[in-house]
């Protein structure tokens, strides 16, 4: 088993041990939970149990089981395009069903693996399993989304992320008609407190802001425009729920089956369609624009009549 050692990071001091290691390796509270009961999880050389509260300074030494996808050869992705490619960076169109990177659990398609399978070689920088990443998308939303291919990239690109100059423009179909039309959400996120699979809107969750527009109604629903300015975990299937209008096909977080049905979606409608920013070598902005892929396409004309 692979051993991941390092020091509790300050955003996770205070937490359950169960709560914290589930957000910060990617996996479940159930599995964290199976790790303490077999002492495989340590801080400061002590075994401790799923509900162990975690205090800054503290070391952590955790035993992980070995990912499913390290016995798994990449390979091409269909569907998957690739938009941009250069020395530094490379744009691609992930479709629905691929994963960012692998992680425990995970054995369908990555990015990084048919990446991989296509001949690409990206950046070395970052986590092993997250190799050249510096941001990602849910495995079920479609669009945009740029992968680091130098170490110049990876370093320039993950501090735009974390500062907030990187434009991401999503388009999203949303039940209902949202009043006004045009906005701004701002409402932390965080764990859902019962469903561990979930995130929502809660008092102690991390500033989260999102800015929409509407750019056509429709029956029963209506195309927005949505520019993310935090990046969080599910923040506009969070932010759209929690203003009483999610997701069309969304059925996690509240979508109505009888219209996801009708118009014949299995995921959410929700797409990074344009992806913004200073090229990390030149400096230059540097845009790429997507287009619908065919589900939510059928999905917009069912509804449009």
């Amino acid at each position: 088993m692979p051993v991941r050692s390092l020091p509790v990071p300050d955003g996770l001091a205070g937490e359950r041990l169960d709560a914290a290691l589930a957000r910060l390796l990617g996996l479940s509270r159930t599995k964290v939970a199976e790790l303490a009961e077999a002492g495989a999880i340590e801080v400061d050389g002590v075994v401790v149990g799923k509900s162990h509260r975690l205090l800054p300074g503290s070391w952590l030494e955790i035993e992980l089981p070995d990912p499913d996808v390290a016995t798994t050869p990449p390979e091409p992705i269909p569907g998957m395009r690739v938009m941009l490619d250069d020395e530094d960076v490379v744009v691609v169109d992930k479709p629905v069903g691929v994963a960012a990177h692998p992680s425990p659990g995970w054995t369908g398609p990555t990015v990084i693996g048919g990446l991989a399978a296509a001949g690409y070689r990206v950046s070395t920088s970052g986590p092993a399993e997250r190799q050249g990443i510096v941001h990602r998308l849910d495995v079920g939303t479609s669009g945009l989304m740029v992968v680091a291919k130098s170490d110049l990239a990876y370093t320039v690109l993950k501090r735009a992320f974390k500062e907030r100059t990187v434009a991401k423009i999503y388009h999203a179909l949303v039940q209902g008609h949202p009043d006004p039309t045009r906005g701004t959400i701002d409402a932390p996120i965080g764990r859902h407190p019962t469903h561990d699979y979930r995130w929502a809107v809660v008092s102690d969750g991390k500033p989260s802001v999102t800015h929409y527009e509407t750019l056509e109604g429709l029956r029963a629903a209506s195309l927005l425009e949505i520019r993310l300015e935090t990046g969080r975990t599910h923040q506009i299937r969070v932010h759209s729920s929690a203003i009483g209008h999610p997701c069309v096909g969304d059925l996690t977080y509240g979508a109505d089956p009888v219209l996801a049905e009708e118009v014949g979606l299995t995921r959410q409608w929700l797409h990074a369609m344009r992806l913004g920013f200073d090229h990390p070598r030149t400096g230059l902005w540097t845009e790429v624009t997507s287009e619908y892929p065919a589900d939510l396409q059928h999905a917009l004309e069912v509804l449009a009549g």
